[in-house]
């Protein structure tokens, strides 16, 4: 039996997406070019995440990175495959990347217009469990005609271009916003390409599941601690939430996306600024999320507001289904008036 029948042969490759809306933006190909050759870099880290064991990529590297998480070696593999397939696209200027404390300078003849926020290899401390990771990142343009420094990317969320995750779980997919809403692309190993498979994903409105490190719940903020009592015995005989947490931000802001819910990472007494980082964790998935239909919030503001101080400033964060985060604000609003 053939099964040339079930052989799509106009399928929808994520490429093919790109020049879609590029010829429809009438843009420069820039853009696409850039995220071709992240996809590439996302590809060749899905291969090493796979081949883990074998490949001896498991442990630490030896060194701690800047926000003093242990470098573990697919961390440093994957950083190094970013950045390098990034400057050999000559779309970009400057990169910032959780593994380096400064911002890295495109050389000269190399450069481009846009500036690239990424999380290699977010959730890396999953990676000896078998737990899903991803690598997350956000697009600006280059604002200024100065020389590229660190400043290029001191930008608000609102300035973003493109953002979007990888997840490395039971199959790998990249979730993307070009500002058009959000599209989901499957990689397809047996030609070893993105294939869309969900076009404009939008999030439920009210979810039934929260997410967040309950171990913290001694140093939680009164109105976090209000809020989950809330849905955990709440009044007017509704159900209660489930509670899901994997502790990799990419895992558990998919899920949210996917199925609905709130997703938080407050600040609490041990981490008074929250614990996420602004640039390449909060930004990317606050865009992704209000493409979406959802919300994102510290609870006093909008993350995507943020004007951001320094390239690897912490923030807390709150995102998901919109009525969710709405009740999580207005609960939040009353205890910091």
């Amino acid at each position: 039996m053939s099964d040339k029948g079930h052989f799509d042969t106009n399928v929808v490759t994520l490429t093919r997406f790109l020049l879609e809306e590029g010829r429809k933006a009438k843009g420069t190909g820039e853009l696409t070019t850039l995220l071709n050759a992240l996809c590439t870099a996302i590809k060749a880290i899905s291969s090493a995440v796979r081949k883990a064991g074998i490949a001896n990529l498991y442990g630490i590297a030896g060194s701690t990175n800047v926000t003093g998480d242990q470098v573990k070696k697919l961390d440093v593999l994957s950083n190094d495959l970013v950045i390098n397939m990034i400057k050999s696209s000559f779309t970009s200027c400057v990169l910032v990347t959780e593994e380096n404390d400064g911002a890295v300078i495109v050389e000269p003849d190399r450069r481009g217009k846009y500036v690239v926020c990424f999380d290699p290899l977010d959730g890396s401390s999953n990676i000896d469990c078998l737990a899903s990771i991803g690598t997350i990142f956000a697009i600006y343009r280059k604002c200024t005609n100065d020389e590229p420094n660190e400043k290029d990317a001191l930008q608000p969320g609102r300035n973003i271009v493109a953002a979007g995750y990888a997840l490395y779980g039971s199959a790998t997919m990249v979730v993307l916003s070009t500002g058009q809403g959000v599209n989901c692309f499957m990689l397809d190993p047996a030609i070893g390409e993105f294939i869309l498979v969900e076009r404009d994903l939008k999030i439920k409105k009210r979810g039934k599941i929260y997410s967040l490190n309950e171990g913290y719940a001694k140093y939680f903020d009164p109105a976090v601690t209000e809020y989950l009592q809330k849905k955990k015995f709440p009044e007017g005989g509704s159900e209660p939430y489930g509670a899901r947490y994997v502790g990799s931000m990419v895992a558990d802001v998919h899920r949210t996306l996917v199925y609905g819910g709130i997703f938080l990472y407050p600040a609490n007494v041990k981490s008074p600024k929250g614990k996420l980082r602004l640039l390449y964790e909060c930004n990317p998935m606050a865009f992704i999320m209000e493409q979406a239909g959802g919300m994102a919030t510290t609870g006093a503001m909008n993350v995507l507001d943020i004007q951001p101080e320094s390239l690897h400033q912490r923030v807390p964060v709150v995102l998901g289904s919109p009525d969710d985060v709405q009740e999580y604000i207005s609960i939040y609003q009353k205890h910091h008036k």
